[in-house]
């Protein structure tokens, strides 16, 4: 996508609120699991992207909500995927931790 913006000074961080908004909301248009849906099951709550052995954060700001899927079989794998959203090959993070 170019913006017509041009970026001076080496590689683009992606520290640009008014860019990592815009992302957020549109990444968030192709959620699996979102929380707030309808018939959203108990069970995916601790089951989501950001303690998934297979998620990987996003550098920068953008990194605080989204990671991609490393995951070799989910459907998912390449993807961006929000830390609150899930799918069946949830794999939990050996030390526990989120996001």
């Amino acid at each position: 996508m170019n913006t017509g913006r041009e970026v001076s000074g080496g590689a683009w961080t992606g520290d640009d609120r008014e860019h990592n908004d815009a992302c957020h909301e549109r990444w968030l248009q192709v959620q699996h699991r979102p929380t707030g849906q309808a018939g959203y099951r108990d069970g995916w709550y601790d089951a989501q992207c950001g303690g998934c052995h297979y998620w990987i954060a996003l550098s920068g700001e953008l990194g605080r909500d989204w990671g991609v899927c490393t995951h070799p079989t989910s459907a998912f794998d390449g993807q961006v995927r929000f830390e609150h959203d899930g799918c069946d090959r949830f794999t939990l993070r050996q030390d526990g931790s989120f996001g």
